[in-house]
């Protein structure tokens, strides 16, 4: 018997990970949503060959949470609401089994 990822994986870690969100759609009101928000570290190898290490911020979702005429996209906005922080979706990464890893940049940033 498959198992229903949405209902008996993704939904339970939203709902011990997942901390209140402000989403902002390109089109449309905003609307709140429960997301997992990390700023993961990286290493990039810069010409010099030597590391210099980053972060990368992320918000893991439950596509369910999202409208059912609305999917996130790149360019809308999104508040942390406990920390007050704002991000800029730069990319979505769905996993197919009904959640996604959004990718973020500061609002306007383009060259990342």
């Amino acid at each position: 018997m498959p198992i229903n990822w949405n209902a008996e994986v993704i939904g339970p870690l939203m709902g011990v990970f997942g901390e209140p969100v402000t989403y902002m759609p390109l089109t449309g009101l905003p609307f709140q949503i429960a997301g997992v928000y990390d700023k993961a570290f990286f290493a990039v190898n810069v010409e010099t060959g030597s590391l210099v290490s980053t972060s990368q911020p992320t918000l893991g979702v439950q596509l369910s949470q999202f409208p059912s005429n609305y999917l996130p996209q790149q360019g809308d906005q999104l508040l942390i609401v406990g920390t007050g922080e704002q991000w800029e979706v730069r990319e979505v990464h769905s996993d197919g089994k009904g959640g996604a890893r959004l990718m973020l940049n500061v609002p306007g940033q383009t060259d990342v």
